[in-house]
């Protein structure tokens, strides 16, 4: 009996010990694998980053972030936003980039992306979408993938397929779309392949003297007692999502604020992403030091919001050539018209104004950025739901039932705003049509329909888009509503610009159904505004009765807002019951009858005895900060080569020389804030190029030269032949004092 225990007892003290050693064994396989798959990788073709395996509401979630460029050619292409024909891209101010972010909860992923772009067309969000679903199969989808512009107005245009936006920018450019198109792709893949465990906090803060109301007669329409709500007449929340690694370490951060990215103005012709872009470039500098932008692992986003009446140019409005106040009814001016009601400030000039806005986003952004403690945890959804905004039924009380219009544009759509007035005689707040232009609305498209007349009312519609259709719609109808949630934060994405109380009543619609699952959240609603596709505005009912201009381009009428709050808040309620809702019916992607009004590529010519980055008016020998330096050349380029061949390389570097190296170190790129690079066109197809170097009082004292970079297009024999180029400038120097040599 005791030998027969020993020898049993000794068995199970073997099996024990092996035991032991198996469960140490796999616990160390376990951690070389997690330290493996969570190794930051820098390499294309990943495979798919891991998942956590235990219970997401107490996980982190697995982030990535990734930046691209998707600037484009800047010369020849119309400039997207203030819908002037003039303003046709000459150069480049900032460049403009994709950024996008990424979360996971081991069970749902959901993409957001802010790129520097005036808004996202449907068209433009399709193309991603397939171009996605070849690389990534079924991952990313239109359900958990969302696309919001920063609404710079100095992005290029030719990326929409319906008439009326092609017409306002020469047609479907595919120069200009697909570096849109690969620039929103690059940044996912980016995220994709650098997801990481990591976590994410919020906070949310309030910045004042860096926007203004645009359209406040419009806004005391609403009713006095929802007023009353609130301090001001615009939203000055600032969100900030916060995102870290497991050590804490930052990699990225998104922020929403409420303004239009408009203080470069209407007379710029040089590609530029504006306030909002600028205040997303000094994030990156400060948290990327010693990069170049563009450059750098930590990803700043800064996304649109409910913008849609509310301004940079604080200063407001006055007549330019009266310097007196504008008309506040109409925004106009006894000389000129609306034209010359235009609003400023804070600067003295538009580059100057970009600056100071800019840096107060990204100064209250900072500051979120360093207090956000408050982590974000839970689950991931995503709602999405395409809809046919033409005829909307809205359920107002037990007895009305109103419904939603064809779409249509007032007059007063065609008086334009402070921030860029319109060209003919028409003024804000028009509730009468004018018989004019009438008749020639009449005799051009013919005239609306009776009963879209009546849907519309009190707008006096100049053109029924709804009920034109060649040689494409004129306007969508099937339309995206969509809602992502990260834990207790909600981003709804909307497909326009909301104004101030438009954004406010959508917002606590959404966090009451978000609400209404009984559980105790305190739920972060932000609006991201210019998302998947582009309807223009969306005021409130009360705000459409004075048809001001983002009451006439409310296009499918009076009860827009009622319909989207409707349609919102089930996706809403379907996220907090975890339901699914049918997709809607999908929109059109038109093959045939886009057209392209840019002009074809032709062949680049230079002066007998020159060649191509020739020299025409060198450089200073010495410069003392701060200072501007102006460096001209003779280069020729064409649009479609800038597009294939220099798309995202910089076509401009101010380099320093390394004294200890014998190197020359790029210093700035034409992605810096501190160039501006100019072409101008010329004769006889030939161009020149100017480089601007604003040199700051920081710069280092040493060497520099400034280096052009471009493509030429010619014709050797019976070939046409494309060849690099470049230019540089002779040495100069920068020194503190001019008397220090």
């Amino acid at each position: 009996m005791g030998r027969n225990k020993a020898v049993c007892c000794g068995l199970s003290a073997l099996e024990t010990t092996l035991a032991v050693l198996f469960v140490l064994m796999t616990a160390v396989s376990v951690t070389l694998i997690v330290l493996l798959v969570t190794r930051e990788s820098d390499t294309a073709g990943e495979t798919d980053p891991p998942a956590p395996t235990s219970d997401p509401q107490h996980s982190p979630y697995l982030i990535g972030v990734g930046r691209a460029d998707c600037t484009g050619p800047p010369a020849e292409i119309p400039l997207m936003g203030y819908a002037q024909s003039s303003q046709l891209a000459a150069g480049i101010h900032t460049r403009l980039y994709s950024r996008a972010f990424i979360v996971d909860d081991g069970r749902k992923r959901v993409v957001f992306v802010t790129a520097d772009v005036g808004m996202i067309s449907q068209r433009l969000r399709l193309e991603v979408l397939r171009a996605l679903r070849v690389k990534y199969g079924d991952l990313y989808r239109q359900d958990n993938v969302a696309l919001s512009g920063t609404h710079t107005h100095c992005g290029l245009g030719g990326f929409f397929q319906y008439t009326l936006f092609m017409l306002s920018s020469k047609g479907y450019i595919p120069e200009s779309v697909q570096p849109l198109v690969d620039g929103i792709v690059k940044s996912i893949d980016i995220a994709h392949r650098n997801m990481r465990p990591g976590r994410i906090y919020r906070k949310r803060g309030d910045l004042g003297g860096s926007s203004l109301n645009r359209s406040p007669h419009s806004y005391m329409n609403n009713p006095e007692e929802e007023r009353h709500r609130y301090e001001t007449n615009t939203d000055n929340q600032v969100v900030v999502l916060k995102f870290t690694d497991l050590d804490g370490d930052g990699i990225g951060m998104l922020s929403w604020f409420a303004v239009h990215a408009v203080s470069m103005n209407y007379t710029n012709r040089m590609v530029s992403s504006d306030n909002m872009g600028h205040a997303s470039y000094l994030m990156e500098q400060d948290k990327n030091p010693g990069e170049l932008p563009g450059q750098g692992g930590f990803v700043a986003g800064f996304s649109s919001s409910n913008l849609g009446d509310v301004t940079p140019n604080i200063k407001g409005p006055f007549c330019i050539n009266t310097m007196k106040p504008c008309d506040y009814l109409n925004s106009s001016c006894p000389v000129g018209g609306t034209k010359m009601c235009q609003a400023f400030g804070p600067g003295n000039d538009m580059f100057e104004s970009t600056r100071i806005i800019g840096h107060n986003i990204y100064m209250k952004a900072k500051e979120l950025y360093a207090e956000a403690d408050e982590e974000v945890t839970g689950s991931i959804q995503s709602a999405h739901q395409w809809v046919n905004m033409t005829d909307v039924k809205i359920q107002l009380n037990d007895t009305h039932v109103v419904s939603t219009c064809k779409p249509a544009l007032g007059h007063s759509f065609a008086a334009g705003t402070t921030d860029g007035g319109g060209d003919l005689n028409f003024t804000q707040g028009a509730t009468d049509g004018d018989p004019f232009w009438n008749g020639i609305r009449d005799a051009l498209v013919g005239p609306p329909s009776n009963e879209t007349q009546d849907c519309h009312h009190p707008k006096p519609i100049l053109f029924s888009t709804g009920e034109i259709n060649w040689p494409l719609p004129w306007h969508p109808q099937i339309i995206d509503v969509q809602i992502i949630t990260v834990g207790s934060v909600a981003i709804v994405a909307v497909p326009g610009e909301f104004t101030t109380m438009s954004g406010r009543r959508l917002r606590a619609a959404v966090k009451q159904e978000l609400e209404s699952d009984g559980v105790n959240r305190d739920w972060e609603v932000v609006l991201a505004g210019l998302s998947n596709v582009y309807t223009h505005y969306i005021t409130t009912f009360e705000e459409y009765q004075v048809q001001r201009y983002e009451g006439a381009s409310t296009i499918f009428g009076p009860h827009t807002l009622s319909a989207y709050l409707q349609k919102y808040a089930g996706l809403a309620r379907a996220i907090a019951q975890v339901s699914k809702l049918p997709p809607g019916p999908e929109p059109p992607f038109f093959e045939k009858n886009l057209f392209n009004l840019l002009s074809a590529a032709t062949l680049d010519r230079k002066p007998d005895n020159t060649s191509f980055g020739d020299v025409l008016q060198q450089v200073y020998p010495v410069y003392r900060p701060p200072s501007s330096l102006v460096f001209l050349l003779s280069v020729t380029f064409d649009v479609v080569f800038f597009l294939f061949l220099q798309r995202d390389k910089t076509f401009v570097t101010v380099e320093i020389f390394d004294n200890r190296t014998e190197t020359w170190e790029i210093v700035h790129t034409d992605a810096s804030w501190e160039t501006r690079f100019h072409w101008l066109k010329g004769s006889n197809r030939q161009s020149n190029a100017t480089v601007e170097w604003h040199i700051p009082a920081t710069a280092q004292a040493g060497s520099y030269r400034i280096q052009h970079f471009g493509h030429c297009k010619q014709l050797k024999g019976l070939q046409t032949v494309i060849t690099p180029y470049s230019g540089s400038s002779d040495t100069f120097t920068v020194t503190p004092s001019f008397y220090h040599l």
